[in-house]
C-alpha cells in the first residue's frame, strides 16, 4: 500500500469501518435530492446537481450487497474523483455516516484478505488498525470503476456532443 493512502476519510457502512485515501476525496456534503435514472442498476442511486455539475452517485451499502436502510440525518455523500478508462471523474458515493480522517501508520496495515480461491477482494487494499477499530482501506477506483458508471460517463460525453 501506497504511504499516501495511509491517511483515510473512515465513514461507517452497516456497523463496519472503512476508508478512503484522504487525496481522492473532494468533499463531503448532506443529502441533496438525487434524480433517479431508469435502466440503472439498483446500487446507481442517480444524479444530483451539485453546483451546477451533475454526477452520478452510488449507494455504497447496495454495491456491496448489504441491506438497504432508509436515509437519515448521518447519511451523507462522499464526493470523490476516479479514473474511469483513463480519465479524471467525479462521483458521489452514499455512505451512512462520517467517522474521522485518520493517520494509519505503515506498520498498523494489513495486507487484504484472501478467500477459499486465493484471490483478493479487489477493491480492500488494506485492513489498519487504529487504536481498538478496524479499518477497511478502500481502492476507490476498484469500488467506484464498473462499467454501469463508465456508461453514464459516456452516455452524458454524448449528450454533450449533441448539443454542441
Amino acid at each position: 500500500m501506497d504511504i499516501k493512502d495511509c491517511r483515510q476519510l473512515t465513514f461507517v457502512l452497516d456497523g463496519g469501518n472503512y476508508g478512503f485515501p484522504i487525496h481522492t476525496v473532494n468533499e463531503v456534503i448532506g443529502l441533496i435530492g438525487i434524480t433517479q435514472v431508469p435502466g440503472t442498476p439498483k446500487f446507481i442511486k442517480g444524479i444530483i446537481n451539485l453546483r451546477g455539475k451533475i454526477m452520478p452517485v452510488m449507494d455504497l451499502r447496495l454495491k456491496f450487497e448489504m441491506p438497504e436502510i432508509e436515509y437519515n440525518e448521518r447519511t451523507c455523500i462522499i464526493v470523490i474523483s476516479v479514473n474511469i478508462k483513463g480519465e479524471k471523474k467525479t462521483i458521489g458515493v452514499v455512505v451512512d455516516g462520517i467517522s474521522e480522517v485518520l493517520d494509519i501508520k505503515p506498520e498498523d496495515i494489513e495486507p487484504a484478505p484472501e478467500y477459499g480461491s486465493g484471490e483478493e477482494v479487489g477493491f480492500i487494499k488494506g485492513i489498519g488498525k487504529f487504536r481498538d477499530k478496524i479499518i477497511m482501506m478502500l481502492g476507490i477506483d476498484e469500488v467506484v470503476c464498473c462499467e454501469d458508471v463508465a456508461a453514464f460517463f459516456r452516455q452524458e460525453a454524448k449528450k454533450s456532443l449533441a448539443q454542441v
